[in-house]
């Protein structure tokens, strides 16, 4: 953030030594025009800088959002393929990792998702997939089938873990602090302007002007809204578990 006041009180220096030698090296005339070019000039300015960030705002989270809803749904296949490959294993092996499979699932759903608004996620679900993966390597497999069906199990279980990390770090994201400053800064420099450069707007005039400023108003609050991934407007459901936990429950049934 220092930095990004140094760049703007540098920018500020640069505007006033530029005004104070063109006045001395050639005459200039004075600029009250509320319509005049400078003001104009510093309206275009203003409004470009806050569509560039207030698209910024709006497309990073969106994209983030939607790429962390497909992990969830890739983290729930691969919990699903588990429990297909476990059901390879003698019993009462197959039962005891299909059950620790479902709870894993139901724990996400109910107890995790929650804290990923606050961008965390539970040390307990990284335990129980530690003690799932454990104890399927600590299996005394006899043949190849159960044994190729170890190796799947186990393998599934480090794509949900993978998918886990995913996860952790798309909770964890948001948009840089200084953006959504800026953002605001600019929206409001969008609805000041006018006013500073000398326009006096009155009656009907004040109708487009109040218009503009609830947009941007609004505008601004989305994008403070939908800058966390699991919470606000485009917040991450766990629909993925949800559907997956029934899945769960046919493949234990037909194993």
């Amino acid at each position: 953030m220092f930095a990004y006041v140094v760049a703007a009180a540098c920018a500020v220096a640069v505007v006033v030594v530029a005004s104070l030698v063109v006045r001395r090296l050639r005459s200039t005339s004075d600029d009250n025009d509320p319509g005049g070019p400078t003001v104009a000039h510093a309206g275009s300015i203003i409004s470009a800088l806050f569509l560039i960030a207030f698209a910024i705002a709006i497309v990073v989270p969106w994209t983030t959002a939607d790429a962390a809803r497909l992990n969830t749904y890739s983290e729930t296949q691969a919990i699903a393929e588990a429990s297909w490959a476990a059901a390879d294993f003698p019993a009462p092996a197959a039962q005891t990792v299909q059950a620790g499979l479902r709870d894993y699932a139901q724990f996400v759903r109910t107890t995790e998702w929650p804290l990923m608004a606050h961008g965390r996620l539970a040390g307990e679900g990284w335990s129980r997939l530690e003690e799932m993966r454990r104890g399927v390597s600590a299996l005394a497999m006899d043949g190849d089938q159960a044994k190729d069906a170890q190796d799947a199990v186990l393998g599934h279980l480090s794509e949900i873990s993978a998918a886990r990390r995913q996860r952790a770090m798309d909770a964890a994201a948001s948009p840089p602090p200084g953006l959504i400053v800026i953002t605001v800064l600019t929206g409001l420099a969008v609805v000041v302007l006018p006013l500073l450069g000398g326009a006096r707007p009155r009656g009907w005039a004040l109708a487009p002007l109040t218009l503009m400023a609830g947009l941007l108003g609004v505008g601004i609050f989305l994008t403070m809204d939908i800058s966390h991934v699991f919470a606000g407007a485009l917040a991450v459901t766990p629909d993925a578990f949800a559907n997956v936990l029934p899945e769960l429950q046919r493949i234990s049934f037909s194993g």
